[in-house]
Parts: C-alpha cells; structure tokens; sequence
C-alpha cells in the first residue's frame, strides 16, 4: 500500500514538471521572440550581455509577478494599457534597425534600448505565464522554483533560434510583429473591463480582437518601414 502510495506521488510530481515543461515551451515564445526582435542591429557579444541580463530580470521579474499574478489579471483596464504597450512595442520591432558595430556610444543606447524593452514587454505578457505555471505547480515551491529556472534556457536558446531564423529569413520580421499584436488583442479582449461588453455584444468582437490588433501592427510597421515616409526612433 505504501509502496503504491509513494510511486503514484512520484508519478503525480513527474506529471507536474512535464506539464509545467510544457507550459514553459508554449507560453515562452513571444517573449523569446521579443528578445530576438530587439537585439537586431547589435553586434555579437552586446547581443549576448542584452540577452543574459534581459533573461536574467525576466526571472526576478516572473518571482515578482507571482504574487501579484492574480491582482494584475484582475484589475480592470490594466490589461489594455499593457496590450496597447505591446502593439506600440510590435510596431517598433518591425521597423529596421540599423547596425551599431562601429559606434561604441550607440552599442550602449542600443543595449539599454533593448533591455527596456525586453522588460516592459516581458511585463506584459508574462502575467499569464506566471499564472499558469502556479496553478501547474500546486502550492508547490519546488516546481514553482522548477518553473521559473526553466524558462532561463528556454528564453536565451529560444532567442538564438528566432535571431537567426530573422536574419535568414528577414519577411519574418514583420510577420513577428504581427504576432506580438495578436498577442496583444488577446490580453486587450480578457481585460475585466472589456470582457463583459465584448461578450454582451452580438458580434464576436472578442474573437476579432487579435486579427484587428495583428493587422494594425502589420500595416504600420510596414508603412514605417523605407521609402513609406516614416521612422521610428
């Protein structure tokens, strides 16, 4: 009976760590691809101290949303402010980056640019992450723990995949951040005070937001891209 007993808690453990595995694979892509997306431009091993120190403030950051995870998802408009920051940040990772190899004072605005944006978009999207990676967790610190290391690798190889599918094949770009803006509709139809009205309404709105928000990034990143008449700073 103990022995029973022990090995389908062992079984029970080793299923909360494959599902939160799983978690980390399915809900670290966008932020991985926001890490490759804001290093573009940077030389080498700037690209590395972006990623290492991005990585490094996403997990003190994730330990920080867990505790605030529920209250964040929560709060009404929150969620809207946060998708219209990540739009504005799809947008801004679209437009070309120019190369900073040569300009060590560039290389410095470049990589705190980056950083903050890896932080604020990290910020916005990692809510849900948190939350789902608690729930997996079951009042477990140990997995809890298990969770939050293991979106490390994840991110840093994860951003390394995406950088080089995004200098192989450039199309990709805007098309990742058409994505971030799907993202971002998705946040902007759960925020508690949209919720209620777009599910009052007879036209699924709340199924349209991510299309419209991806489109939006879309057309304006391409339209400030060269030659449209537009830059981004």
């Amino acid at each position: 009976m103990n022995t029973s007993m022990g090995l389908g808690h062992v079984l029970g453990f080793l299923g909360a760590v494959l599902e939160i595995a799983l978690i980390d694979l399915l809900l670290s892509g966008d932020n991985a691809l926001v890490i490759a997306l804001a290093c573009r431009g940077l030389p080498r091993d700037v690209w590395r101290q972006v990623v290492w120190l991005g990585t490094a403030a996403g997990v003190v950051l994730r330990i920080a949303l867990t505790t605030l995870a529920a209250l964040i998802l929560n709060t009404p408009f929150l969620k809207l402010v946060g998708a219209a920051l990540l739009m504005a940040i799809g947008v801004k990772l679209s437009a070309p980056h120019a190369s900073l190899a040569a300009e060590p004072a560039s290389q410095r605005r470049g990589l705190w640019s980056a950083l903050a944006t890896i932080l604020i978009a990290d910020t916005v999207m990692s809510a849900d992450n948190v939350l789902a990676v608690a729930a997996a967790s079951h009042g477990s610190y140990l997995l809890l723990s298990f969770g939050l290391l293991l979106s490390v690798p994840i991110l840093i190889f994860g951003s390394r995949l995406v950088s080089h599918a995004l200098d192989r094949y450039p199309p990709l770009i805007p098309a990742g951040g058409a994505l971030l803006g799907w993202v971002a509709g998705d946040l902007a139809a759960s925020d508690p005070a949209a919720k209620a009205w777009l599910d009052a309404q007879s036209i699924p709105f709340a199924a349209a937001a991510p299309r419209v928000a991806a489109a939006c990034v879309l057309v304006v990143g391409l339209w400030m891209r060269p030659g449209k008449g537009r830059s981004i700073p």
